[in-house]
């Protein structure tokens, strides 16, 4: 048997690079074995016979096997990790019905290719032909074999061995994520090594065109065919390409072109058939790259980049580490303020090395997540860190989280989740600060400062939130993140008793939200103010609840789509449920100091369950925090009133009614949007208990 690779001592996951055994597999004449681990696996022997085992566990150790590198695989690695919900001993022995399972299938070339003893499993991959190996080896004959070889090996790795167990679905997802790396970057670098003079334009789009087969948002590919069109005076056929790229883009990571792209794109379009010379379009010229930014529109977007998380101690896999950091960088994306760089292209090629702070800049970015993985004691620990790239690259958040090594089945929902829920009102926040940026009048950013202003529940504040969105609404009256956040001020500005009529901001509300919902039909914001309104206004909560699904299918990760979801229920009549989504966004920005509007439906649901306590304790901490806030102190006094503590309600009552002055019983009976008699009367008669005005 070859030489093995030494046993890694980091973790399961094995890093994907060609050991010895796979060098010396290219010197063989015939390989014994042929896998594909790419798409749907197979395995055939030196006769063409079909020699892939049927079990699906049986499947799964081959190709865990042929990832080793020759390696000797702890037996007792696989059994846990295949068969992680069962006790050690239903698990050695699964283990072993699988292993023979493997040997028989393989029949007279088991002995050449598998060795198995009582601690260890080694597979000779030396002796094996396996395509991810051969499509990543260094020196696979030439660019021709290399060529075919990617014609030939189509599809995601094990692609049809998803859901075999928790442990194995974590090890797919972090080998997924470093075979799609080490491609892009081996493709990327053989790009770069063709912008010699000497190079053929030919070899330099072919590369190019089967870089974009593999990454469809690889813009340096995709500006190499540009510039090819036009040299072919293919020249509708670029812009074609850059339209393309551009909804390739937008589908995949919810970001633009970058700025030398858009530069292109405007020279192309703007030059006549004749115009377009192709020694100016052969590369990106100095004054191509200088007028970049001039050339492509303003961006309103704020661009935040996700570095690939560093492993800290030996047992973190590399691999774990970056597949983490690209489940971060594809949530953010479906956050409707920014543009996300994932963290492929924040690596330089085809070293795995990242970039300055200065490269980071010349970027174009705002804001860098970055972070690190470690392991102690059988617990995983998170740090992750939020960069203001405008402020010298200074922190604006971190956070640390900590995960059992058993558990990664856990880690969307106790990791990438609240990274991502945390990151987005941080953001908001300081952009929702003037002196902290430009004073830009692009839509979004009139938004993105409107937003604080409305928190705050103040009325001068909220009204000159209003003048902001109205600003937005001038600039782009058809963009749907302005026309859903003009929707939400006039729904508080209605419950916050301040709309002198009543039935006609009820009428715009409704119709902005009806409108942002039709114009973007994948806005999880738009969707949860649009069902914010029907619950509130129309008072329709099963449409409502509709929605918020819809909502939470676009984005699971937002809390503002919990938090009114959660009231909603309170609508209906279904505290528990409510509390249920409040939870979960609770698990979402906790450790944030912005959320004590949303701490407000809990005080709801609490006094709908006969939790007094509970609800004088929260609405004292809603109020405080926003005392402004009309509707925080209608289920404190409730609640107060119910607990027949008049002399402490009557405090609140006085605050209430100089916000709302013509505050009444009647009032509240007329318009509060409870579906259920019931939940109404309990409500009205701790007001009325507490000494609220009848009418």
């Amino acid at each position: 048997m070859p030489q093995a690779v030494s046993d890694h001592s980091k973790t399961n996951v094995v890093t994907l690079s060609n050991g010895p055994a796979d060098r010396v597999a290219r010197h063989q004449p015939s390989p014994l074995v042929r896998i594909h681990l790419l798409g749907i696996m197979r395995a055939a022997g030196v006769r063409h016979a079909d020699i892939l085992p049927r079990g699906r566990k049986a499947r799964a150790i081959l190709g865990y096997l042929c990832f080793a590198g020759g390696a000797p695989v702890p037996r007792s690695r696989l059994a846990a990790m295949l068969w992680d919900r069962v006790s050690k001993y239903q698990a050695r022995a699964s283990l072993r019905q699988s292993l023979r399972e493997l040997s028989v299938v393989f029949g007279p070339l088991a002995k050449q290719v598998l060795s198995i003893d009582h601690q260890t499993i080694q597979f000779n991959t030396g002796a094996c032909w396996i395509d991810a190996n051969a499509l990543l080896a260094e020196d696979p004959g030439t660019q021709s074999v290399r060529g075919k070889l990617a014609e030939l090996c189509q599809g995601e790795l094990l692609e049809d061995l998803d859901g075999i167990s928790a442990a194995f679905d974590q090890w797919l997802l972090a080998k997924r994520a470093s075979f799609a790396q080490n491609l892009r970057n081996l493709l990327a670098s053989k790009l770069n090594e063709t912008e010699k003079p000497s190079a053929q334009p030919s070899e330099r789009e072919s590369i190019a065109r089967r870089l974009l087969d593999f990454d469809p948002t690889h813009e340096g590919a995709s500006r190499v065919i540009m510039r090819a069109l036009v040299d072919r005076d293919e020249r509708v056929q670029a812009l074609v390409e850059y339209k393309r790229l551009n909804n390739a883009l937008k589908r995949s990571l919810g970001a633009d072109p970058s700025p030398e792209t858009r530069a292109l794109f405007e020279t192309i379009r703007t030059s006549g058939h004749d115009e377009a010379q192709p020694t100016q379009l052969n590369g990106p010229s100095a004054d191509e790259r200088n007028s970049a930014k001039a050339a492509a529109p303003k961006r309103s977007h704020r661009r935040v980049g996700v570095m690939p998380f560093i492993p800290l101690s030996a047992d973190v896999d590399d691999n774990l580490a970056f597949a983490l950091a690209h489940e971060v960088s594809a949530a953010l994306a479906r956050f409707i303020w920014f543009e996300v760089v994932a963290p492929t292209a924040l690596m330089r090629v085809p070293a795995p090395t990242f970039l300055s702070d200065n490269e980071l800049r010349r970027q174009d970015l705002d804001y860098v997540v970055d972070g690190s993985v470690s392991c102690s004691r059988g617990i995983y620990r998170i740090s992750v860190r939020l960069l203001d790239l405008k402020t010298d690259a200074s922190p604006v958040w971190s956070r640390t989280f900590e995960l059992p090594a058993d558990r990664l089945d856990l880690i969307d929902e106790h990791v990438t989740a609240p990274i991502v829920a945390q990151i987005d009102p941080v953001i908001l926040y300081i952009e929702g600060h003037p002196k902290k940026r430009d004073q830009d009048d692009d839509a979004l950013s009139c938004v993105m400062r409107a937003l604080p202003l409305l928190n705050t529940m103040e009325r001068r504040n909220y009204e000159e939130g209003g003048e902001l969105i109205k600003r937005a609404l001038a600039l782009e009256p058809d963009n749907a993140v302005v026309l859903s956040w003009a929707a939400y001020w006039h729904v508080f500005r209605i419950g916050q008793g301040w709309a002198e009529d009543f039935a006609q901001a009820s009428k715009t509300a409704l119709d902005y939200a009806e409108r942002a919902t039709q114009l973007d039909p994948a806005n999880a914001e738009a969707l949860a103010i649009y069902a914010h309104i029907v619950s509130f206004i129309n008072r329709d909560t099963e449409l409502a609840l509709h929605y918020f699904e819809m909502a939470l299918q676009l984005n699971p990760n937002l809390p503002f789509i919990w938090v009114y979801s959660g009231l909603t229920c309170c609508y209906a009549g279904d505290p528990d449920a409510a509390l249920e989504r409040l939870e979960r966004c609770r698990d979402l920005t906790a450790s944030l100091p912005y959320f004590s509007l949303h701490e407000n439906p809990f005080a709801i649901a609490y006094l709908m369950k006969r939790q007094y306590k509970k609800a004088i304790e929260i609405g004292r901490r809603v109020v405080h925090f926003t005392p402004a806030f009309v509707n925080g102190y209608k289920p404190l006094i409730a609640a107060l009133g119910h607990l027949r503590r008049r002399e402490e309600a009557a405090l609140y009552i006085g605050k209430l009614l100089q916000i709302e002055p013509d505050f009444t019983l009647k009032k509240f009976a007329e318009n509060y949007p409870f579906t259920q008699d019931r939940d109404r009367r309990h409500y009205l008669e701790g007001l009325r208990r507490a000494g609220v005005p009848e009418c």
